[in-house]
């Protein structure tokens, strides 16, 4: 009988499919890491913010968007997106995220040295999206609609490189842009999430 476990009568259907205990508690478990990762990711924001100084968190500043090699932002057309898909998005983004916001960390340790709590958070954060993509793409095999070959390894190294060399306001500038990117994919995640935890959103 428990030879049924892992297997979904119709793995195309979204949230009307009847899910299994053991799938649906790997779900409310996966979104409510989402839930919690979206509250810190904001909290890292502000952090960083409040290292960077002047003209990071004045009224009216607006950073240049610099390009992130491997990760751009959920597209507005996201959420029209079958539900399948937007998960398969989410997990490659959440993929891409740790290198980055390790290559972040590193930058931030040569500029600010004085902020152990930013670096650690920093630190915190690549961990922790890791195990939420991981868990994810439990989630994604479990309903039969994960991605096909192996996904490959985000350019992380360019854009390290790249603030390393573009001199200090850059580095900044694009480190907030990867802390920014981190909260819009947990937050994506999460939201995406709730259309499958039984009782949310249909």
């Amino acid at each position: 009988m428990s030879r049924r476990e892992g297997s979904l009568e119709d793995p195309q259907a979204d949230s009307s499919v009847s899910l299994l205990p053991h799938l649906e508690a790997k779900i409310r478990q996966t979104h409510s890491l989402a839930h919690l990762l979206t509250k810190y990711a904001e909290q890292l924001l502000q952090e960083y913010v409040q290292h960077q100084g002047d003209p990071f968190g004045l009224p009216g500043f607006s950073p240049p968007r610099l390009p992130v090699a491997g990760l751009s932002a959920p597209a507005p057309s996201h959420a029209g997106l079958p539900l399948p898909e937007r998960l398969r998005l989410d997990a490659a983004a959440l993929a891409a995220l740790p290198p980055l916001l390790d290559a972040v960390r590193r930058r931030q340790a040569e500029l600010n040295p004085r902020a152990p709590r930013l670096l650690r958070h920093l630190e915190d954060a690549a961990r922790q999206v890791r195990a939420l993509g991981a868990a994810l793409e439990t989630v994604l095999a479990a309903l039969g609609a994960a991605a096909h070959g192996p996904r490959p390894e985000p350019p992380a190294t360019a854009t390290a490189t790249a603030a390393t060399a573009a001199g200090v306001f850059p580095a900044k500038v694009l480190g907030l842009r990867v802390c920014g990117l981190y909260r819009e994919w947990v937050s994506r995640t999460e939201g995406d999430l709730s259309q499958l935890v039984p009782g949310g959103p249909a």
